[in-house]
């Protein structure tokens, strides 16, 4: 019997899901087709794909449009759902996916190790507070991702679209200016309202490039378990697929933030690579057949726009003084130079 129920809770761990956006470099060009992966499990593995009919939202926006891809444009790969679209004009562009809500059954000491293992840690500290750690529940949940990913050299202020999902990063600042190091200053959003005291969490897996290929680097620092649901049929906890982490990888790793009374988080993007960050909001609800209530929200985007991506990725700008490229000034110089030992040679002759 206990070897039985170690076996549910490792299942309940292991088969939880996150749901995130991924290109495998942000930084592309523009007019060029492109596709972006929807992850459904961690961020360096998706485990199951996500039907059509489960979203409820769809939106790219960027180089002057706003569009809503149709389900043609959907695609799977082993366990990934892909959207393949092509850019537009240069500028700073933002994806995102809404989906429908389900709802799950959890045993008591399931749905508590699912809180500290997801780090929802206010609402099992709740638990505790008022002796409910014994109580079942029954979780309604959606999801809510988006991706911010920069096309070609020049930004725009796309990446600040407020798609007015249940829960939602809008971002202060374009990411596509930070260097490394720098803060980025993100909003959340709840029903459109800034959302106060919220845990966020923030890290980061990569380069995912390098100055002659592009690949992606598994963080294992950076590995999670996460809380989706099966898609397709009834919902129910994915039993079928294997894990290949460990069980000391924890949800919480890397940053862990908590917003202001404006409903902001400061991520410190301390080094460059693909950056996620990722917030479960879960509260009591009196609604008919539930205890609780559950909206997911992830951002992705990419920090090292001071590095070289490659023919096909972006590139930086070249140092300029005075809005003159330096390569100018370098030229100009050898000429001078040229030119003066030419002339000092030619009045030493005569």
């Amino acid at each position: 019997m206990k070897k039985y129920t170690l076996l549910l809770l490792t299942l309940v761990l292991f088969c939880s899901h996150d749901m995130y956006l991924k290109f495998d470099t942000y930084f592309l060009q523009p007019n060029t087709e492109v596709t972006l992966k929807l992850f459904n499990g961690t961020f360096e593995k998706s485990d199951n794909v996500i039907d059509r009919n489960r979203m409820t939202e769809v939106s790219l926006v960027g180089g002057g449009q706003h569009l809503h891809p149709d389900t043609t444009q959907w695609s799977e790969q082993d366990d990934m759902t892909l959207l393949t679209f092509k850019t537009g004009q240069a500028g700073t562009y933002v994806a995102g996916v809404s989906t429908r809500a389900r709802s799950i059954e959890l045993a008591a000491e399931d749905f508590n190790s699912y809180l500290e293992h997801d780090g929802v840690l206010d609402m099992l500290a709740s638990r505790k507070e008022n002796n409910t750690l014994d109580q079942d529940a029954v979780e309604k949940y959606s999801k809510h991702v988006k991706a911010i990913f920069q096309v070609g050299d020049q930004r725009s202020n796309d990446w600040q679209t407020n798609f007015g999902y249940p829960i939602e990063f809008v971002p202060l600042s374009n990411p596509y200016h930070l260097h490394e190091g720098e803060p980025l200053q993100v909003q959340l959003l709840r029903n459109g309202q800034p959302l106060a005291n919220q845990l966020v969490y923030a890290n980061s897996v990569g380069p995912a490039h390098s100055h002659e290929h592009k690949h992606e680097h598994a963080d294992g620092s950076s590995h999670d378990h996460d809380h989706d649901h099966a898609d397709g049929g009834e919902a129910t906890h994915d039993h079928d697929h294997e894990d290949n982490g460990s069980t000391d990888h924890q949800h919480t790793d890397g940053q862990q933030l908590r917003t202001d009374a404006n409903g902001i988080v400061s991520v410190n993007t301390d080094r460059d690579g693909i950056w996620y960050l990722r917030t479960i909001h879960l509260v009591e609800t009196e609604e008919e057949g539930l205890t609780h209530e559950s909206n997911w929200a992830t951002l992705t985007f990419e920090v090292g726009n001071r590095h070289s991506h490659g023919p096909d990725t972006h590139t930086h700008d070249e140092d300029v003084a005075g809005g003159i490229p330096s390569s100018v000034y370098w030229i100009g110089s050898l000429v001078l130079v040229v030119g003066l030992f030419f002339w000092f040679n030619r009045k030493k002759a005569a």
